[in-house]
């Protein structure tokens, strides 16, 4: 049974950074691709960041390009979201997902695992 738990969430001033992270557990996580959304009070949930099993390839939503960055530790079955600049228009839960093919994809649909997700709050 796949878990995923997010962490590293909270307030943060226009401008600043936040790390998010997720622990997965329950299968062979370097075998998996995975992502990360988000989803903003009244929207739906958006795709932001996704990486490759080896974490040699990555794919960003236009919004976050530049600020933010996927990365993963095989090693350790995290993958993390490091945030910089972060804008008010960043506000939102964060979740973390995974699919059960090693093809990358950036619809929402195609994640089959979830974890509870994490709040990020961006003051202006």
């Amino acid at each position: 049974q796949v878990q995923l738990v997010e962490s590293g969430g909270g307030l943060v001033q226009a401008g600043g950074s936040l790390r998010l992270s997720c622990a997965a557990s329950g299968r062979t996580f370097s075998s998996y691709v995975m992502g990360w959304f988000r989803q903003a009070p009244g929207k739906e949930r958006e795709f932001v960041a996704a990486i490759s099993r080896s974490g040699d390839r990555t794919y960003y939503a236009d919004s976050v390009k530049g600020r933010f960055t996927i990365a993963r530790d095989n090693a350790k079955n995290t993958v993390y979201l490091p945030m910089n600049s972060l804008e008010p228009e960043d506000t939102a839960v964060y979740y973390c997902a995974t699919r059960d093919t090693s093809v990358v994809v950036t619809t929402t649909q195609e994640y089959g695992y979830w974890g509870q997700g994490t709040q990020v709050t961006v003051s202006s």
